[in-house]
């Protein structure tokens, strides 16, 4: 099987929902969907959240990082964890174990790197996202942190289906972008039960179309993924120009600039990768 095949036959089962995952995604996925029930109590979620210790050491690292420790004080419980970050921040949490995990299962060295990169991209992307929609687009930076997490879904998932179509990873990387970005993406973020809103601008990053100054949550990916220092490892970026051209990114914000607001949020974005890579 070539593989442009190998792409329509891994989007055709997905467009159905018949997708293989590991069985503690589907653990993960139905925590998240007790955190998506708009009645779920913060007690509810905090038992939730200690019954996996993974999850439980996250939300206490994210707790106390810059960008949600405002008043300094640090917290040591994953009760007082759940009430600072609140539902919508753990349902992020939850999100981002829900991506690791499905590429847990990947045995090909060369696959492995590729899918530690993508996650480095990842929480790049996700971290960016979260501040630039805060301080520029001044979309919900919970949603937006959220979708930065699962931007890249359908990569991972693809990644942990490589051995079973042997040369999946070989030939132009542009043919994942053209051929099976797209559907296998749609599909496996559908079968997650992710939003519409959020659906809606991960579609708004595969057609690349980015106003300037950004102002949907579309566009707030799109410019996270352009600012991120870590590229995707499933397309290329043609070489180290469009990471200068980053740089040089710029318009007015209110009284200041992208790249004046970008410096002073180093520290916060820093601090949320480093929970992310945790």
């Amino acid at each position: 099987m070539d593989r442009l095949t190998a792409f329509a036959d891994i989007a055709a089962h997905a467009s159905r929902g018949e997708l293989s995952f590991p069985t503690n995604v589907q653990a993960s996925v139905k925590l998240q969907a007790v955190l998506n029930d708009p009645d779920c109590h913060i007690d509810a979620a905090a038992k939730l959240i200690q019954a996996d210790p993974l999850l439980a050491a996250r939300s206490v690292a994210i707790a106390n990082s810059v960008a949600y420790n405002r008043s300094g004080t640090e917290i040591s419980s994953v009760r007082a964890a759940v009430q600072r970050l609140g539902v919508r921040t753990l349902q992020s949490l939850v999100a981002s174990l829900i991506v690791r995990q499905i590429g847990s299962q990947i045995a090909d060295p060369a696959v492995r790197r590729q899918a530690a990169q993508l996650w480095e991209h990842t929480a790049h992307v996700a971290a960016l996202a979260q501040v630039i929609a805060r301080r520029v687009t001044h979309v919900d930076p919970d949603t937006a942190l959220f979708a930065g997490i699962v931007h890249e879904v359908g990569g991972f998932y693809m990644l942990s289906r490589a051995e079973r179509y042997p040369g999946i990873m070989d030939g132009d990387p542009e043919d994942w972008v053209e051929h099976g970005e797209i559907a296998i993406g749609r599909g496996v973020l559908t079968k997650l039960g992710v939003p519409a809103a959020v659906l809606h601008a991960v579609e708004a990053m595969w057609v690349g179309m980015r106003a300037l100054p950004p102002e949907t949550l579309g566009d707030t990916l799109l410019l996270a993924n352009d600012l991120s220092p870590v590229p995707s490892p499933l397309y290329e970026r043609p070489g180290a120009t469009t990471l200068q051209a980053a740089h040089t990114i710029d318009f007015e914000v209110g009284d200041g600039t992208l790249n004046a607001i970008m410096a002073e949020s180093a520290q916060e974005v820093q601090s949320l990768i480093a929970v992310l890579m945790m």
